[in-house]
């Protein structure tokens, strides 16, 4: 259920994408009225939800279920539709010449991956002074349009969905400040890699964009985590199980150097790869969070606290500094906070790990110059 506390993490792969950790957030709600009608369009169908979402659902805090001929269903997730969740300012019903700015937060990658529970953090609520927007991203979607449509898993275009689909929808239905300086984009693990991604793509409809552990380099410097975006399509390790197995070529072609098939390198991997376009970000405001598990030179080999994940946070530090430094490199300023393993900082408690702990510590940061940046205070 979404609005819980769940610091636990779930044990994944070097996927690099837990679950994150929910804290309760109570949002205001009308005693007289439900959420507000919302009209199909931009190729997105609204569908039944789930019962344990319509009976908590309010007017300011509620999950939507839509589908799309862009991305398959996913029956064990959202009865074959994908969730959106929005939250809505407290003042959205009694101000109604108001229009708000918006963010969108992206899920990271695990197993039940599922924006409806995914971000329950407290920052996220009816007093921010915008609109948040949370739409599926799938456990392994990669915020991409993959390579193969044809595979396992049907159709596969993420990007699709959410940049001409789910934005339009938003504007089209809500009280939306529709331009780029009052949109931003935000997200963890995967979901990093995404936000990154898609502003980097599309950096006409964002001017603030934020990665907290995020994949940030999918070249052959990191094929560490080439490998674990590979290992969440092909489920190997099968603690590490979205369905259906997919092949590893479907995302983004060959993940190695050469191959007979087309485009017959790893080409767009590279591409993919945030660093690869890291100038496309002038002019946008950036944040990136990461710690280091307390790892060195070499991943922790144990960890005194199973759920803190330090080893997963390990393999995306340097995804980090290598990102960090492509920005650098091209000029672009960003606010970019590594708190290691967090000793003498607010991130302490969390071990620098990838878990929903440091995540809250990540939001108590952003959110304040988010809103400020966006125009929501």
């Amino acid at each position: 259920m979404k609005r819980t506390l769940a610091v636990s993490v779930a044990a994944l792969t070097l996927a690099v994408g837990a679950v994150a950790g929910s804290v309760a957030a109570p949002a205001a709600a009308r005693a007289d009225a439900g959420p507000p009608p919302l009209t199909d369009g931009y190729g997105l169908t609204q569908i039944p939800t789930e019962a344990q979402y319509t009976r908590t659902n309010t007017a300011f805090d509620f999950v939507i279920t839509v589908s799309t001929p862009q991305v398959a269903g996913q029956p064990e997730l959202d009865n074959g539709g994908h969730h959106i969740r929005i939250v809505l300012p407290s003042d959205y019903y009694s101000n109604p010449d108001k229009r708000y700015p918006v963010l969108y937060l992206l899920n990271g990658s695990s197993p039940g991956a599922d924006p409806a529970d995914y971000w329950g953090f407290p920052q996220i609520n009816s007093t921010s002074g915008m609109i948040f927007v949370m739409p599926d991203g799938g456990p392994r979607g990669w915020y991409a349009n993959w390579l193969n449509q044809n595979s396992a898993a049907g159709a596969q275009n993420w990007e699709n969905f959410h940049i001409d689909q789910v934005i339009p929808f938003i504007d089209a239905n809500l009280r939306t400040r529709a331009d780029k300086a009052h949109r931003g984009i935000a997200g963890i693990s995967m979901g990093g890699f995404g936000a990154i991604r898609y502003a980097e793509r599309h950096p006409d409809l964002f001017s603030q964009v934020a990665s907290m552990s995020g994949d940030l380099d999918l070249t052959r410097d990191s094929m560490d985590l080439r490998e674990a975006a590979v290992a969440s399509l092909t489920n190997v390790p099968v603690s590490f199980a979205p369905s259906p197995t997919v092949g590893s070529d479907d995302l983004f072609g060959t993940p190695y150097p050469i191959s007979i098939n087309y485009p017959y390198s790893d080409v767009l991997w590279n591409d993919a790869s945030p660093g690869t376009h890291a100038a496309n970000l002038n002019g946008i405001g950036v944040s990136v969070y990461v710690g280091n598990g307390g790892g060195g030179a070499v991943p922790p080999v144990s960890d005194p606290t199973p759920w803190a994940n330090r080893f997963l946070e390990w393999w995306v530090h340097s995804s980090a500094q290598h990102f960090k430094a492509a920005l650098d490199a091209a000029g672009v300023p960003s606010h970019y906070v590594d708190y290691g393993d967090g000793t003498g900082t607010a991130w302490a408690d969390c071990y620098g790990g990838h878990n929903g702990m440091c995540w809250l510590h990540d939001m108590d940061d952003l959110m304040p110059r988010m809103q400020q940046a966006l125009g929501a205070v």
